[in-house]
């Protein structure tokens, strides 16, 4: 079957002959960039270790494929020894949280990280681990469950994914409903073309920083 799918106008041709992007293609395209971008990532590192302190790295239990447990890897954003949850400003309806502009928890360089997607660059390890995909819904804390509806564990039935429909889609912009109902749509329609799709968004998504705060 051949898909044949418009990104802003132009054309773009996939076959969809396994359905969904293959794990070994996957782990060979993670493998690559983290080659690629492991100079940068060191450089990444070396900043938040000067300009904020030890450790580098931010790592927090995250709700996997099927409810599973697993530890996400970030650079951290904000100060050492803060809580990680996110300051309350406006509570809605599903009772969870909604992230804040100016959230005085996040250091300097932290906002810088945040404001590019940057700190998220170690959930590659997470790919490479096989705990998330390239695309998938965003992986949820364990107190996020509590805005769930029955059909939202539908969520769980594929990995959690660095990127996705979320957060090509605007991101925190994005009520929790809406960002809910889109990891829905994602997991009924997902497919190597809607993967494709996403991954190509991507990045327009991070140079302009849609939501990223």
């Amino acid at each position: 079957m051949i898909f044949i799918v418009s990104i802003d106008g132009c054309g773009l041709i996939v076959s969809d002959v396994v359905g969904l992007m293959p794990r070994f293609f996957e782990f060979l395209l993670v493998l690559v960039l983290l080659l690629l971008l492991s100079p940068f990532m060191l450089f990444l590192a070396l900043a938040v270790m000067l300009l904020s302190g030890w450790p580098v790295f931010f790592v927090q239990q995250r709700i996997g494929l099927n409810g599973e447990l697993f530890h996400l890897y970030k650079f951290r954003s904000m100060f050492n020894g803060v809580s990680s949850q996110v300051t309350t400003t406006v509570v809605d309806s599903e009772a969870l949280r909604m992230k804040c502009r100016d959230d005085p928890r996040v250091t300097s360089i932290g906002r810088w990280l945040r404001r590019f997607s940057l700190d998220e660059l170690p959930q590659l390890i997470n790919v490479l681990k096989g705990n998330m995909a390239l695309v998938g819904p965003r992986p949820h804390l364990p107190s996020e469950l509590v805005a769930y509806s029955p059909e939202h564990f539908q969520r769980l039935s594929v990995k959690p994914g660095i990127t996705g429909l979320w957060q090509v889609s605007g991101r925190a912009e994005k009520s929790v409903s809406q960002e809910l109902d889109l990891d829905l749509a994602y997991t009924s329609k997902r497919s190597f073309a809607l993967d494709v799709l996403i991954l190509c968004k991507t990045l327009p998504a991070v140079v302009f920083g849609r939501g990223a705060y």
